[in-house]
């Protein structure tokens, strides 16, 4: 929509209210509300003044003023409000400058779309992440000094097996065996065809929705693939519907990629594939089907996995999920239709424009701006160096000897570990003004406190481990 039809479409809706949304470096979506009257056809032009210090990340004090430029493609009707609201996304600029500021994620991912172009190697990138999450019933957290706790409860959890609910009726999925038992062990299949319908509503193409293999409620939806920046804002009203239609049902979702001991974390398995002039350029008569710019594009998201692993995997709970042994893949190796590996080649269909490859290591606390971006940037420096992926490992690597694993590298085993690979390696997503120095060294910088903020405060298992030594 162009600004004048957005107003046109306020008005035939009776809108009342407009919700200006925008994300923050980290990911997260932040907001504020305003009559629609305050709304004009000039507000697109001059833009929203906010104050970028409170931002995290973003702007310091003594230069805080910046500005929100309405986006009206992203225009739609907010589904949760009591009173009709118009939902619509902004980009962030400076007030004196008038340019797109540079740690506003939704520009990086802009840039990444115009420097893929600039390449000349494509003029479509195209991302299809799947999303997984948890429902629970109940959470509790905190910590003091001289105490810590979690605690969270899922009616679904197995771990409830026994508990007296007048009557308890069973029906507990066990540990890993969520994946896909139907009601009533499945009890949240309504929970979760509420949200596609809400995600419909929106605009939104949703592809399937089924449980996953995690006891006490794990989720995924999946989207259809979507073009960078398009499905990155896809992913952001993808969240905010998820966790408002729960809490309508008053339960919780978290998208952490490891909330619960013992039992499988939650993924974002991202699909990739590249065209130009509406024609599909990753299928060829390569291994898998593949062609040699797709290989290539797989040996740079390899080369360059373990740097880009601080912005795909961005939380110290990241590397709990990304250990060796387990359900999540660390090994960096590709292989067709080999879930072990971090990139898997579907062969679901032999259409061309159904070839693509699946990056399986990142998890859905990824800020899917810069995420996206540093994929395809990790990508077109393996085409543009012909950067050779190797041989496939079509094996299942979990079942491997020590001495064969040693050959194959691995995703790094820290938040610390990652941002180190960061600082070392991140030439490639300089190129094309893509990301700034500045963006990389904030970036390093809030996640080096980010793990500080762990490590400087003891754990509750220490205690059993270490309390009476």
């Amino acid at each position: 929509m162009t600004p004048k039809e957005v107003l046109a479409f306020c008005k035939s809706k009776n809108v009342q209210l407009v919700d200006v949304k925008f994300c923050d470096f980290i990911g997260t979506w932040q907001h504020f509300c305003a009559p629609i009257s305050e709304l004009e056809e000039a507000v697109f032009e001059e833009g929203l003044g906010f104050d970028g210090s409170s931002i995290r990340g973003w702007k310091s004090i003594e230069a805080s003023d910046m500005l929100l430029m309405l986006d009206p493609a992203t225009a739609i009707i907010d589904p949760f409000p009591q009173v009709t609201t118009l939902s619509i996304v902004a980009d962030a600029v400076d007030t004196i400058t008038r340019e797109p500021y540079s740690r506003d994620p939704r520009n990086v991912a802009r840039k990444a779309e115009a420097y893929l172009k600039q390449t000349g190697i494509a003029d479509t990138a195209y991302f299809g992440p799947e999303a997984e999450f948890f429902i629970f019933d109940d959470i509790r957290y905190g910590q003091t000094s001289n105490s810590a706790f979690y605690y969270i409860d899922s009616n679904e959890g197995i771990w409830n097996s026994g508990r007296e609910e007048f009557p308890n009726l069973g029906n507990k999925i066990r540990h890993k065996e969520g994946y896909f038992p139907v009601p009533p062990q499945d009890t949240q299949a309504d929970i979760r065809n509420e949200m596609i319908m809400v995600m419909k509503e929106c605009g939104l193409k949703v592809e399937r929705e089924h449980h996953e293999v995690a006891t006490a409620g794990q989720a995924e939806i999946d989207l259809r693939f979507n073009s960078l920046v398009s499905m990155a804002d896809d992913m952001l009203l993808y969240k905010y519907i998820v966790k408002n239609v729960a809490k309508r049902h008053n339960k919780t979702v978290t998208f952490m990629p490891k909330p619960l001991f013992g039992d499988n974390g939650s993924g974002m398995h991202t699909h990739q594939s590249l065209w130009k002039k509406g024609k599909p350029l990753f299928a060829g008569k390569e291994y898998a089907g593949l062609s040699d710019m797709a290989l290539y594009y797989i040996g740079g998201v390899l080369k360059h996995a373990r740097a880009i692993a601080a912005i795909t995997n961005p939380t110290v709970n990241s590397y709990k999920r990304l250990t060796p042994g387990f359900e999540a893949p660390v090994n960096l190796a590709y292989s067709s239709r080999n879930r072990s590996a971090a990139i898997r080649i579907p062969t679901y269909s032999p259409s061309p424009k159904a070839k693509r490859i699946e990056y399986r290591p990142p998890d859905p606390l990824a800020n899917p701006y810069i995420a996206f971006a540093a994929l395809l940037l990790a990508g077109l420096d393996g085409i543009e160096n012909r950067i050779d992926p190797g041989e496939p490992l079509d094996k299942n690597i979990y079942e491997l000897s020590a001495s064969e694993l040693k050959k194959v590298p691995s995703m790094p085993g820290s938040l610390a570990e990652a941002c180190d690979e960061l600082e070392d390696d991140h030439e490639f997503l300089l190129k094309g003004d893509v990301f700034t120095q500045d963006v990389i060294d904030t970036w390093i910088e809030m996640k080096r406190k980010e793990q500080d903020q762990i490590r400087l405060r003891p754990h509750p298992w220490e205690f059993h481990m270490y309390y009476d030594a």
